[in-house]
């Protein structure tokens, strides 16, 4: 697992500021941010990886499917949902969101509750 990162949880901004992600993993360095999910078995469903700088992923070398969500930053820990893929399997790439300046990954089956336009906050 990728515990040696820095963990933060994830907040879905809104009227009653619900957590969505429990145990998001940041990766800041340019090395954690190169190995992100690779080579991993599996991550459990309150788990994430956090990546910023970053605005395009590729899913070579892991083991299970992911869904991804660009985020735009908005203030110093807000980010707005502006683009997402849900299921993305192995062995895939995406193109870049030039406007996103972060992303976020999960596991396919946390099933996280975000779309389009969502404000989410790092606690």
């Amino acid at each position: 697992m990728i515990t040696h990162l820095p963990k933060r949880k994830i907040l879905k901004v809104s009227s009653q500021n619900t957590v969505v992600l429990e145990n998001c993993f940041i990766a800041a360095s340019i090395s954690s941010r190169f190995w992100g999910l690779m080579g991993i078995g599996e991550i459990s469903k309150d788990c994430g990886l956090f990546l910023e700088p970053c605005n395009s992923i590729h899913t070579f070398f892991m083991k299970f499917p992911i869904d991804v969500f660009y985020l735009k930053r908005e203030k110093e820990k807000f980010y707005k949902v502006i683009g997402l893929v849900r299921d993305k399997k192995p062995w895939r790439m995406d193109f870049p969101v030039f406007s996103a300046n972060a992303v976020l990954e999960t596991s396919s089956k946390s099933k996280l509750d975000l779309k389009l336009g969502d404000l989410v906050c790092l606690s």
